[in-house]
Parts: structure tokens; C-alpha cells; sequence
């Protein structure tokens, strides 16, 4: 937008106002309004707050100061209501407004919109927001941290050379386990450089892991504010830690202090002493384990000479002379060849007893006496069968009898022979009414001996009966 400045807004008054360029209190309020207002739309402001006051009505208003200057600052109900915190007098607060002029007093005043707490409110709003991107990024879940153990030959440090922290990991380390090998990982720890330097550091132990054999990472430093453990929350640093092939314990500030890379990494331990203790076994005990398993092999060593003892002592009792074990070896045979010969006897008994009885099976099947029986059989057979025969023969012969009978009882030769006749005309077909022919054709009668071929001569009608 165009900037405009005070004195080329000055010398057009004259030009633009009646009168002599006098200018009334409120005229020059609403001016003066309308400069700052035009050439100042969106300041941002940190300061600390004073004099706060929240009237019924909802507005705010308070003053920002800081070690030389102050102003007058006012934010309203519609604003205010969008702010998440209470504000406090002593309060270090960013503010987003524009400058004005109250022309009721002619005060220069700050009308805010927006509001957010600054150093470490400006801070813990930037944790609680990449907080919330990497949990949902997945880089909290339990599900991908890896197993730590106290049991790790070499463990790299990631942390500051000179700083309190490594030196409290290694006296740890030398107090109760000082075989451990550790590697460290020179960084800067606070500043602007320093989340870029862990980050690298944890990037470059994964490279040299398989080289240097190292099996675990310690990332840390001793405790401070929030701006000193900054570089643990930046976004680069939990990357870092949440792709790390190595396991990762987080080791930062004291117990109280949680930072991003805590969330993120495979353990956490709430100082750098802690992490060492976690990841390194006492001494003491592997030397009261070693006491204990030194009794343990020295008492089973002691119990096995002593049966071993026993046992040659039980040996000893047990060893004969040769030639006595020759003479039990000798009665040990006698004894085996008697129950040979016994066994053997009894084998030839039952396969005599099994032959006998095949014999006795053989003769009972013998063919010439199924033979016999089939012969039996057969002259039986023969008997039955002329029998049904016979029998089969005279009931046709009955059967026939009566057809014979039944069929001359109704034979048309049986009518004829009683004087009857059947007469044909010239189609063989029998005449029944005299209708069925007329003068002139031939026709044949059938007797009981002999035909008649004759001629139709005459044809009469029936005669009606009487009644």
C-alpha cells in the first residue's frame, strides 16, 4: 500500500480546510487518528504487561513497557474472547494490533488483536504443537521403540565434550561397570546450531555403527530453562532420533524437564546419571552372581567325585575272578542248550500234531468220496425229474382235453352237422340280411359236408311275425 508520511499529510490541510488552517481539538484527534491508523495497520509488539484491567464490559486494557518506554494498549471483548491464557501483570507477551488515538483524551494507544505469551509461553506453544504433529506422525507409538538393555559392550554419548553430563555418565559407568566401552559424540548442546549438530551426530553413530560396533546411543545434557533444552525439541533432532537403527535413550535436564526427543526415543531417563545406570549392569552383582556360581560348581564338583567314589567302591565289589565268570558262562550255556533241546522237541511234537490233523482233514475231503455223492445226487435228480415229468405231461393232457371240449361246444362244424348252413356272397363275407345281395350274383353255401355255388334268382322279404 502506499506509505504516506506526516508532512505531506500536513501541508495539504491548509489546502483542504476552510478557515486559516485552525484546527479544532477533536479535528486534530480524528487526523491524527487517521494518520496512525493508515500508516501503521499491523505492528508487532513484545513488552511486559502493567497496569491490566478488565472492566465488566470485557474489554482489556493494560499497558506494555519495557526498561525505557511504554503505551497504552486496549484490546476488546470480540478479541480477547479468542485468547487461551490469562494474562497477568509481569507477563512477557507478543502483541499483533495497530496504533490509534483515543480522541475522547487524545491518548496514543495499541489496539491489539492477537496475543501470545513470548519467551517461554512463545516456547511451550511451539512444544505442545510439534508435540502433536509427531504423535500423530507415529513417531511416540510404542509399537516402533526397541528393546534397551543393561547388557550393551559399546554405547555412544551424544552430548557436549565439556559439559557436566558426560562426565556423570562416565563415573557412573567406571563405579559399576567399567568394562562398558563409550564412544563420545562431541555436539553443542544449546544455540542455534546445536539441534542440527545431535541430529548429525545420531546420523553419523547409525553409519559407523557396524564399523565402531556400537549397540546403543545415550542423547543428552544436564538441565536448564526451556531455551536451553531447546535444541531437543526442534524437529530435526526427533527425526533423527525416531529413524535411528540404533536404540536411542533420551538422558535431558533433570526429572522434571521432558523434551520432544524424550517422547520419541526408545527409553527415557530422567538425568544423564540415570541413563548410565539403566544401561549398565552393577558389578557388584555380577561379582556376588560369580560367588554364588563359584560355590554352586565347587559343591557339584565336590558331589560328583564323591559318587564317583561310590560307584568304583560298588565296582569293586561287583569284579569276579575269570575263571569264575567262566564257569557261570559255562552253566549259562548248559542251561541254554537244555532249553534249546526242549523247545526244539516241543516244535516237532506240534508239527507232528498239525500233520496228523491235515491227514484226518484230507481224507474227510477226499474226491473220490465227493464223487460218490455226486453220483448219489445226480440218481436223485434224474428220479425227481421223470417224475415232474410225467406229472407235467398228464396235466397238459387234461388241459388239452378241456379246450377240446370247450371249442366244439361252440365250433360252427357242430351247428352244420345239426342241418344248419352258412352262406358267402361273391366277397366271402357272410350274409346276414338278404339285403345285402341281389339278383343275379353268386353266392356260396357252406354245409356240413360240401359247398353249394348257386345263383340268385329270387329275393324275398321276411316275413312278419305274429303277434
Amino acid at each position: 500500500m502506499p506509505f504516506t508520511t506526516s508532512s505531506d499529510y500536513l501541508t495539504r490541510l491548509p489546502d483542504e480546510m476552510p478557515g486559516a488552517g485552525v484546527l479544532s481539538v477533536s479535528s486534530l484527534n480524528s487526523l491524527a487518528r487517521s494518520l496512525l491508523e493508515s500508516n501503521f495497520p499491523a505492528v508487532l509488539v513484545e513488552g511486559e504487561i502493567s497496569n491490566l484491567a478488565t472492566p465488566a464490559s470485557g474489554h482489556w486494557y493494560l499497558t506494555l513497557k519495557d526498561q525505557k518506554s511504554q503505551i497504552r494498549c486496549a484490546m476488546f471483548r470480540g478479541s480477547n474472547q479468542r485468547i487461551r491464557f490469562k494474562p497477568n501483570n509481569g507477563m512477557q507477551i507478543l502483541a499483533k494490533g495497530r496504533l490509534s488515538i483515543y480522541e475522547g483524551r487524545g491518548d496514543y494507544q495499541l489496539i491489539i488483536d492477537e496475543m501470545e505469551e513470548a519467551g517461554d509461553g512463545a516456547l511451550r506453544k511451539a512444544f505442545e504443537l510439534l508435540k502433536g504433529k509427531l504423535a500423530e506422525a507415529g513417531l511416540f507409538d510404542a509399537e516402533r521403540k526397541q528393546p534397551v538393555s543393561d547388557s550393551f559392550r559399546h554405547i555412544g554419548v551424544i552430548t557436549s565434550a565439556s559439559g557436566a553430563a558426560i562426565r556423570d555418565i562416565l563415573s557412573v559407568f567406571a563405579r559399576r561397570f567399567p568394562s562398558t566401552q563409550i564412544t563420545l559424540l562431541p555436539v553443542t548442546v544449546q544455540g542455534k546450531e546445536a539441534a542440527r549438530e545431535i541430529a548429525h551426530a545420531i546420523e553419523l553413530a547409525n553409519k559407523l555403527a557396524d564399523k565402531l560396533n556400537l549397540e546403543a546411543l545415550i542423547v543428552g545434557r544436564g538441565g536448564g530453562s526451556l531455551e536451553d533444552l531447546q535444541a531437543f525439541n526442534e524437529e530435526v533432532v526427533a527425526r533423527a532420533i525416531g529413524a535411528s537403527a540404533l536404540p536411542i535413550v533420551s538422558a535431558v535436564g533433570h526429572e522434571i524437564d521432558f523434551t520432544i526427543a524424550d517422547f520419541v526415543a526408545d527409553l527415557r531417563a530422567p538425568t544423564p546419571s540415570a541413563a548410565a545406570e539403566l544401561l549398565s549392569p552393577d558389578q557388584e552383582e555380577y561379582r556376588q552372581s560369580f560367588s554364588s556360581y563359584q560355590q554352586q560348581i565347587s559343591g557339584t564338583i565336590t558331589q560328583k567325585f564323591k559318587q564317583a567314589r561310590q560307584q568304583i567302591a560298588w565296582l569293586g565289589k561287583r569284579l569276579r575272578h575269570p575263571g569264575r565268570r567262566l564257569q557261570d558262562h559255562a552253566q549259562g550255556l548248559d542251561l541254554l542248550e537244555n532249553r534249546l533241546n526242549r523247545a526244539t522237541q516241543q516244535r516237532i511234537q506240534q508239527h507232528r500234531n498239525k500233520l496228523r490233523e491235515l491227514r484226518r482233514t484230507l481224507s474227510a475231503n477226499s474226491p473220490r468220496l465227493r464223487i460218490v455223492q455226486f453220483q448219489i445226487s445226480q440218481k436223485n435228480y434224474q428220479q425227481r425229474l421223470l417224475q415232474a415229468t410225467k406229472h407235467r405231461v398228464k396235466e397238459s393232457a387234461d388241459y388239452l382235453n378241456q379246450l377240446s371240449r370247450s371249442l366244439n361246444a361252440v365250433s360252427p362244424l357242430s351247428t352244420l352237422g345239426r342241418g344248419y348252413s352258412i352262406t358267402y356272397d361273391k366277397s366271402d363275407e357272410v350274409l346276414k340280411n338278404s339285403d345285402d345281395v341281389k339278383k343275379g350274383d353268386h353266392i356260396t353255401t357252406h354245409l356240413n359236408k360240401g359247398r353249394i355255388v348257386s345263383s340268385v334268382i329270387a329275393i324275398k322279404p321276411t316275413r312278419p311275425q305274429r303277434k
